[in-house]
């Protein structure tokens, strides 16, 4: 065995296959980020993407340490899920209201939101949406396999926030560049609206899922 051997376990391009298709995949942190790059363009949605890479990195490691003692109580469970469900709900809502205006390009940066706010944003919308757990756990548990070593599992772990993150940042970068930006100048508010409406299905989704399991 090479020392390669022991950071990387045998299934590793298994799990960056499955990771990067899932990245693929519009969520609500897709919506958000999106929604903040078209507005504020990178500069007002790079901490948005770092905020959800830690909150990614939060249950990547207690999946590593764990998951299976919350997943298996009932109740815990669909505690996160509510709060999380109310939180998409309450950021769609908050899109829905948008109302038509142009874009400032370049000119808008007194409105750029603060780099707290962003990672506070970034942080809540990963944390609060508790599929992330469970897909991660799954990762691990089902791709890796039992035979995984810890060093093992944290070198997948920090590749898969590092990977995350890039992602993210691409994703606004290329959204919030100014010739798509002023494409969509004057449609914002629909762009918005459209964003507000998708996070609030994944959150009223949520809530008939908690509410039947109950």
């Amino acid at each position: 065995m090479t020392s390669l051997d022991y950071l990387i376990p045998a299934a590793f391009p298994a799990l960056v296959l499955a990771h990067f298709v899932a990245l693929l995949s519009p969520g609500p942190d897709f919506f958000l980020i999106a929604g903040n790059a078209i507005r504020h363009n990178l500069r007002g949605s790079r901490f948005i993407c770092l905020g959800v890479a830690l909150g990614n990195a939060v249950y990547i490691a207690v999946a590593i340490l764990g998951w299976s003692g919350i997943r298996d109580n009932p109740q815990l469970f669909s505690v996160i899920e509510t709060i999380g469900a109310g939180y998409l709900l309450w950021i769609g809502v908050q899109l829905l209201r948008s109302r038509p205006h142009a874009l400032a390009l370049g000119s808008n940066e007194s409105q750029v939101p603060g780099l707290l706010k962003q990672l506070f944003l970034g942080i809540n919308s990963a944390l609060l949406n508790p599929k992330n757990a469970l897909f991660y756990m799954s990762l691990m548990a089902v791709i890796l396999g039992p035979d995984v070593t810890l060093l093992q599992q944290i070198v997948c772990g920090i590749w898969m926030v590092l990977a995350v993150f890039l992602w993210d940042l691409f994703i606004a970068g290329a959204i919030g560049h100014q010739s798509v930006r002023g494409v969509l100048n004057r449609k914002i508010h629909w762009v918005e609206r459209g964003a507000g409406a998708v996070l609030m299905s994944f959150g009223v989704g949520l809530l008939v899922q908690t509410n039947g399991r109950g």
